[in-house]
């Protein structure tokens, strides 16, 4: 099996209460994008109100698509002790949210054993969107 073209991903925290400045200092680590409930952006054309508070990493670009590599880039830029995972996903919704791009059909991608165990051990979901070839 061909792997996928290329892929991107993001850690993703979310809760009504969410404090991104508190949820960096827990994690050692500033996001890509932070918000607060209620926040409001300006948009080219109508201002976006963030329903629920949000703290996202975004992992670089992969080409092939690999999750093994978002998961191992991801997790040596944030703290991983692991009672603060659980505190934080006994509090908020966590996943990793993957991207992937196939240039033909039959392409596939792989989690490794260490990779589900890295998501399982701090309760972080995997969520996956696949693009086929047009």
């Amino acid at each position: 099996m061909p792997h996928l073209h290329h892929s991107c991903a993001a850690l993703r925290i979310g809760g009504d209460s969410l404090k991104p400045d508190a949820i960096s200092r827990l994690l050692g680590c500033s996001p890509t994008l932070g918000y607060v409930k209620g926040q409001i952006e300006p948009s080219k054309w109508k201002a976006i109100v963030r329903k629920t508070g949000g703290w996202h990493l975004d992992a670089a670009e992969q080409q092939p698509g690999d999750v093994n590599a978002h998961v191992a880039e991801l997790f040596r830029r944030v703290n991983n002790d692991l009672s603060a995972w659980a505190t934080l996903s006994g509090e908020y919704k966590i996943d990793l949210f993957c991207v992937y791009f196939m240039s033909e059909a039959g392409e596939g991608v792989e989690a490794s054993a260490r990779t589900l165990k890295v998501l399982g051990d701090r309760g972080i979901k995997l969520g996956l969107c696949i693009y086929a070839p047009t």
